[in-house]
């Protein structure tokens, strides 16, 4: 990949409705995107799952979001930014699916503490070409 700063595509799930559950949300995710502002990164947008929808095996705001991730794969590199890894689910089983999700869409994931599953994804990307 070239130079391009990456896209950032922000996710994160809310299960409860109440509005301490709001306010923990909005602070998650403005922590991503000062996270993307640190990095120079860009923003692609933010995608929540909430509800039932948050706790799911399919998420539909996931699902979007790597939709939006694969229509950009190819012009610049792209990640899925969350504020921990249980964020996407607290089951380690569960998370390394979703994790793999996003890597066959072509990004990789990344924390706003930095951990990162971009190298694996890189040789996963690396080792499928035609």
């Amino acid at each position: 990949m070239s130079a391009v700063a990456p896209l950032a595509f922000v996710y994160d799930r809310c299960t409860s409705r109440g509005l301490r559950a709001r306010d923990e949300l909005d602070m998650r995710l403005t922590g991503c995107h000062a996270y993307v502002d640190s990095m120079g990164w860009v923003l692609a947008g933010h995608w929540v799952d909430l509800g039932a929808d948050a706790m799911n095996t399919h998420r539909p705001q996931l699902a979007a979001l790597l939709d939006s991730m694969r229509a950009k794969v190819g012009r610049r590199e792209v990640a899925c930014l969350i504020h921990t890894w249980g964020r996407l689910a607290t089951d380690d089983t569960h998370r390394q699916q979703l994790q793999q999700r996003i890597i066959d869409a072509g990004g990789w994931t990344v924390t706003t503490f930095g951990e990162t599953d971009r190298h694996s994804a890189h040789a996963a990307l690396v080792g499928r070409r035609p």
